[in-house]
């Protein structure tokens, strides 16, 4: 190759079109991937402020602030030295029809799963990890759920496609345990009644230190595989202003990372960030904080699957 056009890029400026620089496949299971990176730019079940359709672009370019380090702190090997990630894009569905979104984004899944890979999705509302666990569960069959957020999205109204009822229909449908599944950083009205889903609130999340709550959620998951899903409006609109349901009381950046590093050993088969919005960003800080947590994620995932010698 011309070595004009061949030298690897170090700027935090230019060519940011894949997370953490990674290889570009459209066709992800051609490659021998163990990760594969996927945007779902679909954000028409949102039922406040719409712009996380954006939310792929906003964090491909905002990990080129994260992908000069060769190990990421406080971590203490190059994650990509033991793991392969590859961004397959963004998921081509027809603008409009969520039913197609629903449909080609479980088959999507289903087609990398077989590959033998696992994935890693960036909403996108939270919509998207309903059809998801739908393709987690044929594999893996029922699943427990760590879900950050600030709402539980439990609520039984509203349509089939609402970023507000994935998990009022996921346990109705078989795919997850609510009794073996958590939710972190709640902080909005939903019926404590018959909702089986272990809380820890927001007030109590940030009443607790991050090593008691990660002994809480290894308890709940009970060595059943997990999917592991977060919303960005679970930390406080301090840290993450651009999402479009901030709520005040959430958790900040340092307790969420700290919470999803003490989750290694657990079996995570599965994992999405969502409802990143940048038009409501200020100074990227949010589209950050959801590429860090991606990033996080794939530590954890090579963590606690045994590729680090």
């Amino acid at each position: 190759m011309n070595d004009l056009f061949s030298k690897t890029d170090y700027s935090l400026y230019s060519n940011a079109m894949t997370f953490m620089r990674r290889p570009l496949v459209p066709d992800p299971t051609t490659s021998d991937a163990d990760v594969v990176v996927l945007g779902v730019p679909f954000d028409m079940a949102t039922s406040g402020r719409s712009g996380a359709r954006f939310g792929p672009d906003g964090m491909r370019r905002a990990s080129v602030n994260l992908s000069w380090e060769s190990k990421k702190f406080p971590w203490d090997f190059n994650l990509f030295d033991h793991t392969s990630v590859i961004d397959a894009g963004d998921l081509v569905f027809d603008t409009g029809d969520a039913e197609d979104l629903t449909q080609r984004l479980e088959a999507a899944c289903d087609a990398i799963l077989a590959s033998g890979k696992t994935l890693l999705a960036f909403g996108g509302d939270h919509f998207i990890t309903l059809p998801l666990l739908r393709s987690y569960h044929k594999k893996h069959g029922e699943m427990a759920l760590i879900h950050f957020d600030a709402h539980t999205d439990t609520y039984p109204h509203g349509s089939r496609f609402d970023h507000g009822t994935m998990f009022y229909h996921a346990p109705n449908e078989g795919l997850i345990s609510p009794e073996h599944s958590v939710q972190i950083g709640i902080r909005t009205e939903y019926s404590r009644e018959g909702h089986r889903f272990q809380v820890i609130n927001g007030m109590q999340a940030n009443d607790m230190s991050a090593d008691e709550i990660v002994a809480q959620i290894k308890q709940t998951v009970a060595g059943k595989p997990v999917y592991l899903t977060f919303d960005i409006d679970c930390l406080d609109p301090a840290f993450a202003p651009g999402t479009g349901t901030p709520v005040c009381g959430g958790i900040n950046t340092d307790k969420a990372l700290k919470i999803l590093r003490g989750l290694k050993g657990i079996d995570i088969v599965g994992m999405d960030v969502v409802e990143v919005a940048p038009a409501y960003d200020q100074s990227d800080v949010t589209a950050l904080a959801g590429a860090t947590i991606a990033l996080e994620m794939l530590y954890l995932w090579t963590a606690s699957h045994s590729k680090v010698k």
